[in-house]
């Protein structure tokens, strides 16, 4: 729709205002003093971003940024409004409620309340802490940005016991999670930064004089705040986790132990004493055994050495696993490919490696795994229309067909996408760049562990490995140490995060995986089956194969040729049906129209602007 946006130059700089931008205007491009996506990286890097305030298109210089797009991209990756209409049709279905932006009067009841709670009437209007309307037991918690704009809502029913009908605790609908003190805390003061799992435990921190406390939105399980803070956190130097103590474990500990990038501490068990919090210590011990806890915190060690008496035996068969949709090679591998592994799909060029690596995405969502996919060989859209097929499966085909019967051409429709790209939403991502480059090399493997940080990835799919080293030009000895290189430290990423991750790689010869040396059939450094969990051919049927299966739609062949788990290899292979229209891939016994759950129905709610959730008197759970 052409018509539903039209670049103002107004827009740029109402852009550049509410990212609080430092800018200046040279010719016709608005120059940014720092970019928004890449920040100058570890160098620092000035004025490198730019808008054109001819037509709105945008891009970095930075050759490891690259960032481009016009000013419809600014608004989806920025939350930046364009308008109503527009937000609606560009940004999705999903809209987060704009808060009205006044200042919030602390009232009695809640000043009361956490004043019996240890928090002083100063920490309490400092954080403007309230009632919800003219309620006298639900205080409401404003969430404001690091930019002091308000942008969440949570609430406690102080009254609530145990049996009582409703909620304990609830969030405001539809609101942007962020972290509760941002807009109070002052990375310049200190780049040490605490976070507490409930907010009255953070305030108890701001009690004991702590400077730098905050809280996450939705409890020790909920991580969807990670993108809109990300940020925030980078401005952090130290990370010291204040949870609950719950059963001899510390909540949140893990989680940011791997989102983190700085120094992760954590408090003491022992300083806990009884307590399960930081409010109850606060009550029960004073600011002082706070600020004990706070001082006392100690790093999260790294694990490099471990006494053997202390490995906790491992079950292969309790391991997680990705089901990969075909039930015969689920039922050899015993449940699928491992998570924590890296795992490589070789065969010959134009055998349908991509078509299996896709497939392998669109079961991993399937089963509500967060996905990301490199593709060095199609662009975006491509991968996406061949997706699009395989998750609407052959029922939701539409073919047209010629005079004579004959097929004409075969699509899903655009309804049918619409909902299927929603589907993706927030759980399927894309690399979104060009090949990467030789002096850049770092890039995609940031690029992968990042995803898996910021959006909670755990099926990655690379393909293929060639194209992401941009390996064709190098001598066979660098050749060989990148990929080495690469695919360790891709393991290291798998292992750390415990992600399943997919390396497609091109054969070396044309005699196909059928004997003991068939690991050596990919192209490149030994490293590269060496280092992987499992090792899978797939590859178009022999000659004498296809005699065999002539007449049906039986055509590929899959080939287990290294299995570490349980030590399982299949010469014989898996013989597989390929369905040309949804271009799914499955085998005997395998429901090929099998539905992937993306066809629901609904409508998403309008947001009201300027809703002042502070006013309205009424609740609900």
């Amino acid at each position: 729709m052409r018509g539903m946006y039209e670049f103002k130059r107004e827009d740029a700089f109402r852009f550049a205002n509410e990212l609080g931008a430092k800018t200046r205007v040279r010719g016709n491009e608005l120059q940014f003093l720092d970019c928004p996506y890449c920040h100058g990286a570890s160098r620092g890097d000035k004025n490198t971003f730019s808008i054109n305030l001819d037509n709105g298109a945008f891009n970095c210089m930075r050759a490891s940024c690259g960032a481009h797009g016009n000013m419809i991209t600014l608004s989806k990756d920025f939350d930046f409004s364009l308008g109503d209409e527009a937000d609606e049709y560009f940004r999705g279905l999903k809209q987060y409620k704009r808060l009205a932006q006044t200042k919030v009067d602390s009232k009695p009841v809640a000043i009361q309340y956490l004043e019996r709670r240890g928090i002083p009437e100063a920490v309490t209007k400092q954080y403007e802490i309230t009632a919800k309307g003219d309620s006298t037991s639900i205080i409401a918690f404003p969430f404001r940005d690091d930019k002091g704009k308000l942008q969440f809502v949570k609430y406690r029913n102080i009254d609530f016991k145990k049996g009582d009908k409703g909620a304990k605790e609830w969030c405001e609908e539809n609101c942007r999670p962020i972290l509760f003190g941002m807009n109070l805390c002052d990375p310049e003061a200190s780049t040490t930064l605490v976070m507490t799992e409930g907010q009255i435990d953070s305030l108890s921190c701001t009690a004991a004089g702590i400077i730098n406390a905050v809280s996450v939105p939705t409890g020790k399980n909920g991580f969807t705040w990670v993108r809109y803070c990300w940020d925030f956190l980078g401005k952090f130097e130290v990370l010291i986790i204040f949870g609950d103590h719950e059963r001899g474990e510390i909540t949140l500990l893990e989680e940011m132990r791997v989102r983190f990038h700085g120094t992760v501490k954590h408090v003491r068990a022992e300083d806990y004493r009884d307590c399960k919090d930081a409010n109850e210590i606060l009550q029960k011990y004073g600011p002082e055994q706070i600020r004990k806890c706070i001082e006392n915190a100690i790093p999260v060690p790294v694990e490099l050495v471990q006494d053997m008496a202390d490995v906790v035996d491992e079950d292969p068969f309790k391991i997680e696993k990705l089901a990969t949709g075909i039930k015969e090679l689920d039922a050899k591998l015993h449940g699928g490919l491992p998570f924590g592994n890296v795992h490589v799909v070789g065969g010959k060029r134009g055998d349908g490696k991509s078509t299996f690596g896709s497939q392998l995405i669109a079961s991993a969502l399937r089963q509500h795994q967060p996905c990301f996919i490199y593709s060095g060989e199609l662009q975006k859209g491509n991968v996406k229309s061949w997706l699009d097929s395989q998750i609407a499966g052959p029922r939701n085909v539409i073919v047209n067909k010629e005079a004579d019967g004959s097929i004409k051409n075969w699509f899903v429709s655009k309804n049918n996408r619409a909902i299927i790209s929603e589907w993706y939403r927030g759980r399927c991502f894309i690399y979104d760049g060009d090949q990467i480059k030789e002096d850049e090399r770092e890039d995609l493997l940031k690029t992968v562990e990042e995803v898996i940080q910021q959006n909670g990835v755990r099926v990655v799919l690379l393909d293929n490995l060639m194209t992401a080293l941009d390996l064709t030009t190098q001598q066979n000895t660098d050749k060989y140490e990148r990929q080495s290189y690469f695919v360790k430290r891709l393991a290291s990423i798998a292992r750390r995060y415990n992600a399943c991750i997919i390396l497609v790689a091109h054969r070396r010869k044309s005699s196909g995986f059928d004997s003991p040396d068939s690991n050596d059939e990919i192209s490149g450094s030994g490293d590269i089956t060496n280092l992987a969990g499992v090792v899978l051919s797939y590859d178009r049927l022999s000659k004498h194969d296809l005699d065999e299966f002539r007449g049906t739609d039986k055509d590929r062949k899959l080939i287990i040729a290294k299995e570490r788990l349980f030590g399982n290899v299949d010469f014989d292979g898996i013989i597989l049906h390929y369905e040309m229209l949804s271009k799914r891939i499955y085998g005997d016994g395998d429901d090929e129209a099998e539905d992937y759950g993306w066809d629901f129905t609904g409508t998403a709610d309008t947001p009201d602007d300027d809703y002042n959730p502070f006013e309205d008197g009424g609740y609900s759970d």
